[in-house]
């Protein structure tokens, strides 16, 4: 008996779909109302309905077989087919051994017009004895044990081929099918697509549940329009869009995770229906709308019509992924740029100190507390910043050609860090900083910058940016501890961290307890990241306290005084201001007035100058003593002249007295003529 309903490529009805194959078989048990009809065209179908499926991978409904005799032959291992006159006249173009426990195909003799053969559900091993049926259309392996497609080169008008759910670990032998139009290898183990750029007919191509990781080797398969490759591990697409009839393309449950693996399916202006669920990138938020925004020709989406609404929301949302690309784009530029400037900037600072290093022989600098060897001086600077190896994307590279890669500092504002790179970035301390941006900053960062110049504009940290309690130095060159002093003028610090490159005063096991002596007014709360503890304020005074008593008794007075003016006064202040509060207030505003008050006096008189300010002061005090030694020479040449003359009055003044008292004599001898000379000399001066 033939089966009363035979359900072909799409394990669906076939009567929803016309896919070019109309097959419909229908028997009953008397052989005068039985009708066969077995039509094949080759017109152009039309898709309009739901689409056609090809996954073959639920079973067939149970059908019952042809009346047929299997007889045993001379060979053994094969046996013959034997079928009634009766039959083959009423079944004359299609066979069904289904279900029949074959392991091999049968002899088939004097079935040579035979256009349907269906060997389903067997345990048959290798396709053989069917190279005679050269008429054969639709051929039906399914469910069977093959391992290799073979024996099928002599059937060229072959349409159909099903080999589903056997054991084919490669395609291969389909060289002379060049009028196949359906095939069917879903549920084997093949790990690549291969040997079927020649099928230019092929229509339908159902490679689902393999062992596939990408897909290639597609060209040439100009006729396909539907493509199922569900459940394999494909990681990537490629040459689809190679394909001009492709409309369907059916990639569920694979490891897609990114669009760039499959940014082919964009370029495709076919492709109509597409399915990714079960994929990693169905997961990701931007899935939908990344898909719609790039396959604009798409009417359906994992097995959904896509609206137009869905259409206008994808493209809002890949315009804000435009902008978040550009932004990031923007962003990568900057941060190219900062790596590059702050190599600059670290190669100018090496030079720099290699140059100090050459010429600190020859100069007579006293560094009491700090080791003289050179290489100690300089900190590695190249190492801090190495240039990166890693490759740059290709638009970000052509980008990086406009950057300038001179610049010789960097100012940076991140969150309430502010960072400056090279001596030029101090300059920026005199911009008009907003209100805002300056209350924010509360660490300020020195990278690259000479310590005695930052010594020069801590006044103007503690004015721009009064709310800056933590202090970090990298590459400052902090080689003695004389130079802490300088931290002392700022209006709080609670944190300082000294990095150890380029900083060799680190180096020095007490160089946390001096500053913690020196800074005691700031009651500081974190070193280098540690904790300070009361036990280290006590350490730190036991060490150092004597050496402030030291410096503040060997001071002249006028010294002492011109030191702590600032001190005394603020100290004044405050004890005006709590005059006449109660006691008790008093004692909870102990820890503010310590900072009000100021430095501690015997503290105060350690202070830090810096190179640059010395030598000033020195040329200053040349020009002053040049300036007092001429002066004191101007006086004791006036002097010596003032006393030439009064020893030579000495000597003539008694001669001079004789003549004035005889001259007075004369005049007055007569007195009328004298007080007439007198009047007259009244009258012309008149």
């Amino acid at each position: 008996m033939i089966p009363g309903k035979y359900r072909s490529v799409s394990g669906r009805a076939a009567n929803n779909v016309n896919c070019g194959l109309h097959l419909v078989i229908q028997t009953s048990s008397l052989p005068e109302k039985s009708k066969v009809e077995f039509k094949l065209n080759k017109e152009t179908p039309s898709f309009s309905g739901r689409l056609l499926q090809h996954d073959l991978e639920r079973n067939y409904s149970s059908r019952q077989g042809d009346h047929i005799t299997l007889a045993s032959s001379s060979m053994p291992s094969f046996p013959i087919l034997q079928r009634s006159s009766e039959e083959k006249i009423l079944y004359s173009d299609r066979l069904t051994l289904e279900r029949q426990k074959l392991t091999v195909c049968p002899i088939i003799d004097g079935e040579e017009h035979l256009r349907l053969l269906n060997f389903q559900h067997n345990f048959i091993t290798r396709i053989q004895n069917i190279s005679n049926l050269q008429r054969l259309i639709f051929l039906d392996l399914y469910d069977n044990q093959i391992e290799e497609i073979s024996g099928l080169s002599t059937l060229r008008s072959l349409r159909v081929l099903l080999l589903g759910k056997n054991r084919i670990k490669k395609i291969s032998n389909l060289e002379n099918l060049k009028s196949l139009d359906v095939l069917d290898l879903h549920g084997n183990q093949i790990t690549k697509i291969e040997n079927v750029g020649h099928l230019c007919d092929l229509r339908v191509l159902n490679l689902a549940r393999n062992l596939l990781s990408h897909v290639d080797n597609l060209s040439g398969l100009d006729s396909l329009t539907e493509l199922n490759l569900r459940h394999n591990q494909i990681t990537f697409v490629r040459d689809v869009d190679n394909l001009p009839c492709l409309q369907r393309l059916f990639l569920s449950f694979n490891n897609i995770s990114t669009f760039e693996s499959v940014c082919c399916l964009a370029d495709s202006s076919s492709l109509s229906d597409i399915t990714f669920d079960g994929n990693p990138i169905a997961q990701e938020s931007w899935y939908k709308h990344t898909i719609l925004q790039n396959m604009t020709q798409l009417r359906q989406l994992d097995m959904k019509r896509v609206t137009e609404e869905e259409r206008r929301m994808a493209s809002v949302a890949a315009k804000k992924e435009e902008e978040k690309k550009r932004e990031s784009h923007k962003q990568s530029l900057l941060k190219e740029k900062k790596r590059l400037t702050i190599n600059n900037v670290a190669r100018k600072w090496d030079l720099q100190q290699h140059r100090i290093s050459s010429i600190a022989p020859n100069q007579d600098r006293k560094v009491s507390d700090c080791p003289q060897d050179p290489s100690q001086l300089r900190g590695s600077t190249v190492s801090a910043f190495p240039e990166e190896t890693g490759s740059l994307d290709s638009g970000l590279t052509s980008a990086l050609q406009g950057l300038s890669v001179t610049d010789t500092h960097l100012v940076e504002v991140d969150g309430d860090t502010l960072s400056l790179y090279g001596s030029g970035a101090l300059e920026s301390l005199d911009r008009n900083w907003s209100v805002q941006t300056a209350g924010m900053v509360t660490t300020v960062s020195f990278t690259f910058i000479e310590f005695d110049e930052i010594v020069q504009v801590l006044p103007k940290l503690k004015i721009k940016f009064p709310n800056s309690l933590h202090l970090k130095f990298k590459e400052t060159n902090l080689v003695m501890l004389q130079q802490f002093n300088a931290l002392a003028q700022l209006r709080r610090v609670d944190q300082l961290t000294v990095d150890p490159q380029g900083n060799p005063v680190v180096n020095f096991t007490l160089w946390k307890y001096y500053v913690l002596f020196r800074l005691s007014h700031f009651s500081m709360q974190k070193i280098n990241g540690t904790e300070v503890t009361q036990n280290d304020m006590i350490m730190a005074e036991r060490l150092f306290g004597i050496l402030a008593h030291v410096a503040s008794s060997e001071l002249p007075q006028y010294r002492l005084i011109s030191i702590l003016g600032d001190a005394r006064k603020k100290q004044f202040r405050y004890l005006l201001e709590t005059k006449g509060k109660k006691p008790g207030l008093v004692n909870e505003e102990n820890s503010d007035s310590k900072r009000l008050v100021g430095e501690n006096t015997n503290r105060a008189t350690l202070n830090y100058t810096t190179r640059d300010f010395y030598n000033e002061r020195l040329e200053e005090i040349k020009e002053k003593k040049k300036f007092c030694k001429m002066y004191m020479e101007d006086l004791v040449k006036e002097a010596t002249e003032i006393n030439m003359k009064n020893e030579a009055l000495q000597k003539l003044w008694p001669q001079m007295f004789i003549e004035l008292v005889r001259d007075a004599v004369i005049e007055i001898r007569n007195k009328n003529s004298y007080m007439k000379l007198c009047l007259q000399q009244i009258t012309d001066q008149k």
